[in-house]
């Protein structure tokens, strides 16, 4: 039970759920109130789902200026307070919604001198300096969250680096861990490219003994490794799919902690993450210019036709539109895009949705100004044009270099786009080469022009396309499948925790 200041109760929730417990998402992000990429949504997916199920479930975010864009109405739930970490008095204050939405309940962590900034990470192409203080206020204040506002017994899921210190603070705090009862804790990595990486001198700055300066927890290569610390203090790890779970232990695949990875042993599960069937719905999304359905596929034309117009392309039913909404960043394959043939020469059309790295910006806009009937591209991501740009689009280009899941390949085989990918991750985990897509194992421009091709081919078949289409459309990607797995890892994890394992 969430109490205010003044003694009211803010979460009107009596019950801690089927299962007797509280689950607590620890996260940077958390849709719609603070998002950057597939982090939030992935994190209130399987949230949401989760209290659908039956759970009690708790997410502790910071409260960023984003926040009162989407809850204006915020009620402090104890009164400031300071904690001391790494010799400094931080002070912080916890808040909900006024009129709470219900399961999950969602308490902001505010720290204005460290989170009322423009960026959630840092801006103008660069981190924040003090990333580091940043997030262990975060961390250890949403324990004392934990401890001061919830009741009964809870289960702490902590999300990627930001949130990575959740599992070493308790495991070095015995009076906190034991305040807790012991609870097993696990973390998500969701991108194994961003690890926190910072100088020897974070442990002291953030509070943590020395001895934790050791290849067993946080040193990894001379550097503070804050994901791989976190790591060391799991009970159970997470990635968002099986092949990503298999590549981390690789390697090519381990961006450098494939033997942490190697040594969690059954720890590791990869799990695919889903995505809301009620949200992406061509038959009823109010985003989707013209409404369709798997049986009654011509709305589909008009919103191609739709998009067409919007992006300023010649309107012509005939040809392919392919789509690629995507971060502008290496790790999505833009360097092949950009070097690929086809895209300069074919008879087709290209949109490419958006934000990220100046540099690809101004050689896409480059491309655009070359073939301006052809390619069409937009900087400012939104929601709304996600959606526009998925259901007008034929096909949906994905040349990631990796992809731990991915979410755009279920959002494009729902609204009836095929997906021409490569074979990696989450997307080798979604996509079935030749029945709802076309993968390729290369990471290079001329295996991405041949799959490209093999789309092309199958496209001038109006019935072969439309079928393909259909199967897509048929697949299930609801976060229920993904929940009933983290629920069968969180029993074995809470059965290890009261055995002492």
């Amino acid at each position: 039970m969430l109490t205010a200041c003044d003694g009211d109760v803010v979460d009107v929730s009596a019950e801690a759920g089927a299962t007797g417990r509280t689950i607590v998402h620890f996260a940077a992000e958390y849709f719609p109130y603070a998002r950057t990429g597939g982090l939030a949504e992935a994190v209130a997916g399987l949230a949401q789902t989760q209290a659908r199920a039956g759970e009690r479930v708790v997410v502790f975010l910071p409260l960023y200026p984003s926040v009162r864009e989407h809850a204006p109405d915020l009620e402090p739930l104890a009164p400031p307070q300071q904690i001391v970490i790494g010799g400094r008095g931080e002070e912080f204050r916890f808040f909900s919604e006024t009129k709470a939405r219900g399961n999950p309940t969602v308490v902001f962590v505010d720290a204005p001198g460290y989170f009322a900034r423009s960026g959630l990470y840092g801006q103008d192409g660069g981190d924040y300096q003090d990333n580091h203080r940043r997030f262990a206020l975060y961390c250890r204040a949403a324990l004392e969250g934990v401890r001061q506002l919830l009741q009964g017994p809870v289960l702490l899921h902590a999300h990627d680096w930001h949130a990575a210190l959740v599992p070493a603070y308790l495991r070095t705090n015995a009076e906190l861990d034991a305040a807790l009862g012991h609870p097993p804790v696990m973390m998500s990595v969701h991108n194994a490219g961003y690890q926190g990486h910072f100088p020897p001198s974070l442990l002291p700055e953030v509070g943590l003994p020395s001895h934790l300066w050791s290849v067993d927890h946080f040193e990894w290569y001379g550097h503070a490794n804050v994901l791989k610390g976190g790591l060391s203090f799991s009970d159970a790890v997470f990635t968002v799919s099986p092949s990503h779970a298999r590549e981390l232990c690789t390697v090519e695949g381990g961006f450098g902690l494939h033997d942490t990875f190697r040594l969690l042993g059954s720890r590791l599960h990869g799990i695919c993450n889903g995505i809301d069937h009620g949200v992406w719905d061509p038959a009823g999304h109010p985003w989707v210019v013209s409404h369709y359905a798997r049986a009654h596929l011509d709305g589909k034309t008009s919103c191609k036709d739709a998009l067409q117009r919007t992006m300023g392309l010649a309107r012509r039913p005939d040809v392919p539109l392919f789509a690629m909404v995507a971060r502008l960043a290496h790790q999505k394959g833009f360097d092949i895009v950009l070097q690929s043939e086809r895209i300069r020469t074919l008879d087709a059309q290209f949109v490419f949705l958006g934000e990220g790295e100046p540099g690809y910006q101004a050689r896409l806009s480059a491309l655009a100004r070359e073939r301006p009937d052809s390619i069409a591209v937009e900087f400012g991501f939104t929601d709304l044009l996600e959606h526009r740009v998925i259901s007008g689009a034929d096909a949906v280009l994905m040349p990631s270099l990796y992809e731990p899941c991915g979410l755009t390949q279920m959002h494009a085989l729902r609204y009836g786009a095929p997906v021409i990918g490569r074979a990696t991750g989450g997307i080798q985990d979604t996509i079935e080469d030749g029945v709802t897509g076309f993968l390729f194992d290369e990471f290079s421009a001329t295996a991405l022009d041949a799959a490209i091709d093999r789309a092309m081919t199958l496209y001038a078949s109006r019935r072969s396309w439309r079928a393909m289409v259909r199967r897509g459309m048929d697949c299930d990607f609801a976060w229920e499948r993904a929940e009933r797995s983290y629920r069968a890892a969180y029993d074995t994890a809470e059965e290890m925790a009261r055995a002492g394992v």
